[in-house]
């Protein structure tokens, strides 16, 4: 079976989740979870982790547009703590300012509603994370 990456973009209510192709060239959009309660997401993105022969999580994070990081950096960074003592896999960072943005803009393109639609919004911005990552890696 070909190894994977995972991308996900932790919310605060959720986590959009998108994976790799096998040959680590594009991402595509896998589903979202809700984030609380956090021992069943946890579960959740390492059962994803398993069947999917994952061998790197890509978490986007969401600094603020002069670099700093805010409160939801902190809170995306605290989750990834707690995946850590349960997911055995590294997890790297990838800068992900405004794609929450660039996602919403892609739905509108595609005709759905964002605000109808955040599952969908989420579940995009992971696919942008890591496919950003991916084409750095590249």
């Amino acid at each position: 079976m070909k190894k994977r990456i995972l991308g996900l973009d932790i919310g605060t209510k959720r986590i959009g989740v998108a994976m790799s192709d096998p040959l680590g060239i594009s991402a595509q959009p896998l589903k979202f979870i809700n984030r609380k309660p956090e021992n069943v997401s946890i579960n959740e993105i390492s059962q994803i982790c398993e069947e999917h022969a994952i061998i790197l999580i890509v978490a986007g994070l969401p600094k603020n547009m002069d670099g700093t990081l805010g409160f939801q950096a902190k809170d995306v960074l605290c989750y990834l703590e707690l995946l850590k003592k349960h997911v055995p896999l590294e997890v790297e960072l990838e800068d992900e300012r405004l794609t929450s943005r660039m996602a919403e803009k892609v739905l509108i393109e595609q005709k759905k509603k964002p605000s109808k639609n955040k599952g969908l919004v989420d579940i995009t911005s992971a696919v942008l994370i890591l496919q950003q990552y991916l084409n750095r890696r590249r």
